[in-house]
C-alpha cells in the first residue's frame, strides 16, 4: 500500500531545466472512519479509496459526510494538486440506510456536490478516475465529472438506474450528451444524441473500447494489472506543470460547460486563479519549455 497519512511532501519549483525540491508541511486531512482509506501515492497527489468492500462499496450518510470533508479539504490544500480515485466499480447508494424514497427529491437537490460529493463537484484540480472491473450507477455518475479515465481492457460500464425504476441525475443525464457530442466534434444531434441514449435509456453495458471509442468517456486502456500505475504516471505528469496554470485552464474548462465563449473567456480572465497565473508566483518561476 501507499504511505499513509504521514507523508511529508515537497512543492516542486521549476526553473530553467532545474527542479528544486521544497520541503513542506506534513498533509493532514480532517478525520475519516474505516469506510475510506486517504493515501499519498506520491507527491501532490492524494489518492481516495472506497473501504466496503463486504456491501459492494455501497454508499452510505458517513461516507458521503466523510467524503465531502476530505474533498473540501483537498480543495484548498495548497500542497495537493491532483485527485487519483480507483474503485468506482460497485459505487452505488445503500438502499437499506437511504431515507425514505418520498424524501430523494429533496436530498438529491440538496447535495450540491452530487453522489458521493463527487459526480457534480466543480473542483479547479484535475480528477483521475482509475477502473478495474467497471463502473455502474453513482460510480458511471462520479466517473464522468473525472478529467482523465483509466480503465482496464475488461472493464464495463453502465447506467443502469432505469431498470430500477430510478433517475441517473447526480451525475448521469447532464454530462453525457455532450461529451458524446464533443467526441464527434459537431453539434449535438441524432444520431450522436442517441448514443448516449443507449446508456440512459436503455440501462446498456458497454465494454472500454465502446467507452473509448463510441462515447469518449475513457482515455486510456490498459492491461487490469496496469490501471493504478497507469493513472498515477498521469497524475505525476498533471503535476510536473504548473499548478497554477493547471487550475485556471480546469476553470475555463468548467465555465466552457456554462457559458458561450465570450462570456467564459471574460469569466476565466477575470478569476482569481488566472490572476495567480499572471501576477503570482508562477509567472516569476516558471518551467521554461
Amino acid at each position: 500500500e501507499f504511505p499513509h497519512i504521514h507523508l511529508a511532501v515537497y512543492r516542486h519549483t521549476f526553473c530553467g531545466e532545474k527542479t528544486i525540491l521544497m520541503p513542506t508541511t506534513t498533509l493532514t486531512p480532517p478525520p475519516y472512519s474505516e469506510e475510506l482509506k486517504v493515501e499519498f501515492p506520491a507527491e501532490h497527489v492524494l489518492l481516495l479509496t472506497f473501504n466496503r468492500p463486504k456491501s459492494l462499496n455501497a454508499m452510505t450518510p458517513r461516507m458521503t459526510e466523510e467524503l465531502r470533508n476530505v474533498l473540501d479539504w483537498f480543495e484548498v490544500e495548497p500542497q495537493l494538486w491532483c485527485f487519483l480515485i480507483p474503485n468506482l466499480n460497485s459505487a452505488q447508494w445503500n438502499n437499506d440506510q437511504q431515507q425514505d424514497k418520498t424524501d430523494e427529491q429533496e436530498r438529491i437537490a440538496r447535495d450540491v456536490h452530487g453522489f458521493g460529493s463527487l459526480s457534480r463537484r466543480q473542483s479547479r484540480k484535475p480528477i483521475i478516475a482509475a477502473v478495474r472491473g467497471g463502473a455502474y450507477g453513482g460510480g458511471m455518475e462520479i466517473l464522468l465529472n473525472c478529467d482523465f479515465v483509466v480503465a482496464a481492457e475488461d472493464a464495463k460500464f453502465a447506467l443502469p438506474e432505469v431498470k430500477r425504476g430510478v433517475l441517473a441525475v447526480q451525475g448521469g443525464e447532464p454530462p453525457l450528451p455532450p461529451r458524446v457530442s464533443r467526441l464527434q466534434q459537431i453539434p449535438l444531434q441524432p444520431p450522436f444524441a442517441d448514443r448516449a441514449s443507449e446508456l440512459l435509456l436503455l440501462g446498456r453495458t458497454i465494454d472500454a473500447v465502446d467507452a473509448q471509442m463510441r462515447f469518449g468517456f475513457v482515455n486510456q486502456i490498459v492491461p487490469p494489472g496496469r490501471v493504478l500505475e497507469t493513472a498515477l504516471a498521469v497524475a505525476q505528469e498533471i503535476i510536473a506543470n504548473s499548478p497554477d496554470a493547471v487550475q485556471s485552464t480546469k476553470e475555463g474548462l468548467l465555465l466552457s460547460q456554462k457559458h458561450n465563449f465570450g462570456d467564459m473567456l471574460r469569466a476565466h480572465l477575470a478569476s482569481a486563479a488566472t490572476t495567480r497565473v499572471y501576477k503570482g508566483q508562477n509567472i516569476k518561476v516558471r518551467c521554461v519549455v
